[in-house]
């Protein structure tokens, strides 16, 4: 359901913020990465993930297109088709159809909710604290037709303004890596799915490679933090440990990246082979795609097209995947731990 990676979006590379700010949110952003300490991130989650998304997105769907995420991927597919396949991966882990009421937490631009409406027949509501995000996916819904079955809340997943029981299932996509507290988040999860429904979830996560007396480690912990807006990094037994705390009973768990044949970094590795005949547009991300790219927004943010502040935008997005690609090379990170988890019937 979703359209092809277009040019870089210049009226939405401040997200909702006036141009005029832009250059003091992304110093004030950038502040909160600063020490390793994860609690001032923790403490102003909101504030955070709110400044990244309204910065970065347009560099997002820039990139990605609507769906910001990773995939699972074989060696015969392109990286759109295994993107595509990982959402049917995913909800056919949900047990729904039409006639049912799906949550997405954290959503993005609503890729995967319009992609997972389509599949299942079920009507899916996307969850999401940004209201630019909200706005663009709107946009996109009336766009593509998906109207009538996807739309939004604007709230934030630590705090869901819907009755208990409300949902028959819910997924997410490698967005609850936002949240300050793993249990907190995944007991909302579970207070607003039926008992019997199922939460599937793709987390972002330490592997146990990840050793944090290694100064190294530490420095692509740091890069994957700031280059993604994420206020702190969980190990895989943390996410396991959290799902069992909120009351889950978790039925399958697996790091996908190990049955992969492409390695999960390989789309935003600079030093990978470019090949034109099968996926034109992964250009981007190569490293002459990332010098045109950066030497563009450096460009048109001197002659005050684009707002102030879009060349650290730049910068940081850049330092975010470069961290992404060292911890996958490195096995210390994953963005493909999946949980296939249910809420009791009683």
């Amino acid at each position: 359901m979703a359209s092809k990676s277009s040019g870089l979006k210049l009226r939405h590379m401040a997200g909702n913020l006036d141009s005029k700010e832009t250059g003091k949110v992304t110093k004030d952003y950038e502040e909160y990465f600063k020490e390793e300490d994860d609690s001032k991130r923790t403490g102003n989650y909101t504030d955070v993930v709110n400044k990244y998304y309204d910065l970065a997105t347009s560099f997002y769907e820039y990139g990605w297109s609507e769906s910001f995420h990773f995939a699972h991927r074989y060696k015969w597919e392109t990286l759109r088709e295994s993107i595509i396949r990982h959402e049917h991966f995913l909800a056919s882990k949900l047990n729904v159809g039409p006639g049912k009421k799906v949550l997405d937490v954290g959503c993005g631009v609503g890729g995967p909710l319009r992609e997972i409406a389509a599949f299942t027949g079920a009507s899916v509501t996307g969850l999401n604290n940004n209201a630019f995000q909200i706005s663009r996916g709107e946009e996109l819904n009336r766009k593509t037709g998906r109207h009538d079955h996807c739309d939004f809340i604007k709230a934030d997943f630590m705090n869901i303004p819907v009755p208990d029981a409300t949902y028959d299932a819910v997924y997410q996509i490698e967005a609850t890596c936002h949240a300050p507290d793993a249990v907190g988040c995944y007991s909302e999860i579970f207070r607003v799915l039926k008992p019997g429904g199922v939460f599937a979830s793709y987390e972002w996560c330490l592997t146990d490679e990840y050793d944090p007396n290694d100064e190294e480690h530490r420095k692509i912990r740091q890069e994957i933090l700031i280059g993604n807006g994420l206020p702190t990094a969980r190990h895989t037994h943390e996410v396991l440990d959290a799902l069992k705390k909120a009351g889950f009973e978790v039925t399958e768990e697996q790091d996908l990246v190990k049955t992969a044949d492409v390695s999960w970094y390989e789309p935003i590795d600079p030093d990978r082979a470019w090949r034109p005949w099968r996926d034109f547009w992964s250009f981007k991300t190569t490293r002459w795609g990332r010098n045109i790219t950066h030497y563009l927004v450096l460009a048109l943010e001197t002659v005050g097209i684009a707002p102030k502040g879009s060349m650290g935008v730049s910068g940081f997005l850049k330092k975010g995947a470069d961290g992404l690609v060292a911890g996958g090379k490195k096995g210390i990170y994953t963005v493909m731990y999946f949980t296939a988890a249910k809420k009791p019937l009683k």
